[in-house]
């Protein structure tokens, strides 16, 4: 981040506060992800929207932050426009202020040899020569911006990072956390970013008043919790995940699905996924529980998972 060049900082905004970024820079310079980051943090985001049309876009009422999103090729783009006219458009409500994505001319030219695009401005001249003209274009947006940061030396993950932790509001987490419960027998969830397998718990199918239950179910609960391999290893992967999902956070993660299988995903599953998402919500992890495989019927398993005579113990 270029600080030694622009030391203000925009500080993330405070409770009520429903803050204006104007997100600008150099073509190639990652303005695109920093918008997609900044949405998964939960701003609206508008991309390259006529200049003239920026000031009703900043007036109209919104309870959400907003990303307005300009640079050479938006329609009436104009450095001085965008100083002398829309930036003085902040309030103390809706403070409006400018992040630049700068890079150096050497990378610039090296990111569009390498995806083949042609620069904005060079039309039928070399890339540097765009970059040039790019750079002369944009001078004025980079003085007057609050926060400018070097790329150069960026890949996709550092910028989003970066853009996480400058602007997400401290007391925020930007995951959306899912909690889900599976049957083995249906396949592993291919949204599921961690995976536990609960088929080493006692299984309530093979308990004949069990097994119409599901982990939903007091009795079933019960059941699970009561096997003296549920709380270390319970007690385990809380710890775990309390280690993960700051990391995830920090790296700019917008979703992460933990998955808790069990042969019919029925039973143990439900059951884990239920304790596991009170778990984390008592931990401040605010989640959505999904039992994807609770509702087909319990012959499935059955099936999938043949019993072993004189066995009632573990599925």
């Amino acid at each position: 981040m270029d600080d030694k060049a622009k030391p203000t900082r925009f500080d993330p905004p405070g409770n009520g506060d429903t803050p204006v970024m104007l997100v600008s820079g150099m073509s190639g310079a990652g303005k695109t992800t920093a918008l997609k980051a900044l949405e998964d943090i939960g701003y609206e985001v508008v991309d390259n929207i006529p200049i003239p049309l920026v000031p009703h876009l900043i007036a109209a009422p919104t309870d959400r932050p907003l990303a307005i999103g300009m640079d050479s090729r938006t329609r009436a783009f104009d450095s001085a426009d965008v100083v002398a006219n829309i930036l003085p458009l902040s309030t103390r409500a809706r403070p409006v202020r400018l992040l630049f994505l700068d890079c150096s001319g050497h990378e610039l030219v090296r990111r569009f040899s390498e995806t083949r695009r042609r620069h904005p401005l060079a039309h039928d001249r070399p890339a540097s020569d765009g970059i040039a003209r790019e750079r002369e274009m944009l001078e004025g947006v980079r003085r007057a911006a609050a926060v400018v940061i070097d790329t150069t030396d960026y890949s996709v993950n550092d910028l989003r990072r970066a853009i996480a932790i400058r602007f997400q509001k401290a007391s925020a987490r930007p995951l959306t956390l899912t909690i889900m419960s599976f049957g083995y027998a249906r396949g592993v969830p291919r949204d599921s970013d961690l995976v536990f397998d609960m088929r080493f718990l006692s299984n309530p199918h093979w308990v004949p008043e069990l097994r119409p239950q599901t982990g939903l179910d007091a009795a079933v609960q019960a059941h699970v919790a009561g096997d003296p391999a549920y709380k270390p290893a319970f007690s385990a992967i809380m710890a775990l995940l309390a280690l993960l999902l700051p990391g995830y956070a920090g790296e700019g993660r917008a979703y992460v699905t933990v998955a808790f299988g069990c042969t019919g995903g029925r039973h143990r599953s439900v059951a884990v996924a239920e304790a596991a998402a009170l778990w984390l919500e008592s931990n401040g992890w605010s989640n959505a529980v999904v039992h994807r495989d609770r509702a087909h019927g319990a012959d499935e398993q059955k099936d999938a998972e043949p019993a072993e005579p004189g066995f009632a113990g573990k599925g």
